[in-house]
């Protein structure tokens, strides 16, 4: 029977590789905050001149729902958002003590390499020493 990656063995060591790597970025993220700052380029808070190709687009997709340039504006409208949104990220990590930090590092890590060994075919067993 073939196990994780086509090869024999490893199912076990995946699923809690997985687990372990799932339960570490979960508590990890958890001390990580993100406040956006969103489209700083022309003054404090723009966020409205950002919105009018999508609002136009929308209008004009209202009106003629195979319009060409409402499409554009719509597709225009929503990219200018999204990037506003993923340039402008400040991440922060909040206080925690140093050892809830390397325990959620060490959890993370440990999933990997777990996640990472299952990958390959398992060591033949030793034979029983006579």
């Amino acid at each position: 029977m073939k196990g994780v990656g086509g090869t024999p063995g490893g199912l076990g060591s995946f699923g809690a590789g997985l687990l372990m790597t799932a339960g570490g970025a979960y508590l990890l993220s958890q001390q990580i905050t993100i406040p956006s700052h969103f489209c700083r380029w022309l003054g404090l808070h723009p966020f409205g001149l950002a919105l009018l190709p999508l609002v136009a687009g929308a209008g004009c997709l209202c009106l003629d729902g195979k319009s060409r340039a409402g499409r554009l504006l719509v597709t225009g409208g929503v990219v200018i958002v999204l990037l506003g949104i993923l340039t402008n990220p400040r991440p922060h990590f909040e206080p925690t003590s140093l050892v809830d930090t390397l325990l959620r590092l060490a959890l993370l890590a440990g999933g990997i390499i777990l996640l990472a060994r299952s990958l390959g075919p398992l060591p033949p067993p030793e034979p029983p020493e006579a």
